[in-house]
């Protein structure tokens, strides 16, 4: 069957290769779900593999399989597989356990253990192929009613995971009722976490670059939030003239944002940093001002990546709570088909020259 991979270290290897078609028995204890796969949905960690700024080849191959974006349907399952069956739309967590004790209760998302494997990022197959087997633990459904938003699942399980992340530490202080958030970026991930915060709740102002009328401001407002071009209004000058906030969620894929983002927190706030930067640049920061208001002012900042089953379910109902509450808007979150694996360099493009795609997908096969 067809793949897309790279050759890892090698830039702008991205080329279409065969793999064998997989069966249930690859998984052992009889509990084996086989997907054809639907939709594959790619992003900028996708156009960094690919530069070679990151990712590992599985043990006994020279490629990697992209896509860790997936939905499809299943087709066949195990004998001891319980939860899913044929018919049934699913999408599958990333990452898969190591060692540590966090991959031992469920919580690989936060393994401690430096070596990760994660499907289509490093040392496992990704799922930009003609089908998937993988064991029933890792395979989440979605509900039918949801299944035109497809592989904004994945996203949205991240977005969901660096919200929650944020509730969770803040209960050190006892009593955190946040009213302002600062969503940093407007691509996938600050636009569902813009939906989640809203859904909670929140005056939320998301900030990117782009100046309005933008099919980002569009969504942004569809959600009842308020979109901020930083070309009109920079972070920190927004904040001075409304007031810092007290949650902020970082998701431009800029370093130099993130701590930023640092000066705009107010007191007992909290920073989730969602950004990975595969790079070597550097800023300069105000180092003691930050030092001692961070310490005086009790803030908190905190990293986000992954997401393990738990976050995916949160996600799919939120999902769903906004299709009911913002009707027709997170759809338009889906901007750009690909049709077939062989349109494997439209897509690469995509992710390179098209700077308003907010998701490039591909339609792999038709339902």
């Amino acid at each position: 069957m067809k793949a897309v991979a790279v050759i890892p270290g090698k830039k702008e290897s991205v080329h279409l290769t065969e793999l064998e078609k997989p069966t249930v028995s690859d998984i052992p204890e009889g509990r084996g779900v086989l997907v054809r796969v639907l939709k594959i949905g790619v992003d900028a960690t996708d156009r960094e593999i690919n530069d070679a700024l990151y990712g590992n080849a599985p043990p006994g191959y020279e490629f990697l399989v992209l896509g860790h974006e997936c939905f499809g349907i299943v087709e066949e399952v195990g004998p001891n597989v319980r939860n899913i069956a044929p018919g049934d739309y699913v999408t599958c967590t990333v990452r898969r356990p190591g060692g540590s004790i966090y991959d031992q209760i469920g919580r690989s998302d936060i393994t401690s253990e430096e070596v990760y494997f994660e499907r289509g990022i490093n040392l496992l197959h990704g799922f930009l192929t003609e089908y998937f087997v993988e064991d029933a633990e890792f395979v989440v459904k979605m509900p039918v009613g949801l299944k035109h938003l497809h592989v904004l699942a994945e996203p949205m399980s991240c977005a969901a995971k660096a919200v929650l992340q944020a509730y969770e530490a803040q209960k050190r202080l006892q009593v955190w009722e946040p009213r302002r958030a600062f969503v940093m970026g407007a691509g996938q991930i600050g636009l569902l976490s813009t939906l989640i915060l809203r859904l909670r709740g929140l005056e939320v102002y998301t900030m990117a670059r782009s100046p309005k009328p933008s099919l980002k401001a569009e969504i942004v407002e569809g959600m009842g939030a308020t979109y901020i071009s930083t070309q009109d209004k920079p972070l920190k000058e927004f904040a001075k003239e409304l007031g810092k906030a007290d949650l902020i969620i970082e998701a431009t894929g800029s370093s130099a944002v993130a701590f930023e983002t640092m000066e705009a927190i107010g007191h007992n706030g909290a920073v989730v940093w969602t950004s990975i930067t595969g790079g070597q640049r550097m800023v300069e920061v105000p180092s003691d001002f930050l030092n001692l208001d961070w310490v005086l002012g009790n803030k908190l900042l905190l990293g986000s990546v992954n997401a393990n089953r738990r976050h995916f379910e949160i996600g799919i109902t939120d999902l769903a709570l906004g299709e009911v509450t913002f009707p027709g808007v997170i759809e338009k979150i889906l901007t750009n088909p690909v049709d077939g694996l062989d349109g494997y360099q439209e897509m690469m493009r995509l992710l390179v020259e098209e700077k308003d795609a907010l998701k490039v997908f591909i339609n792999v096969a038709e339902d």
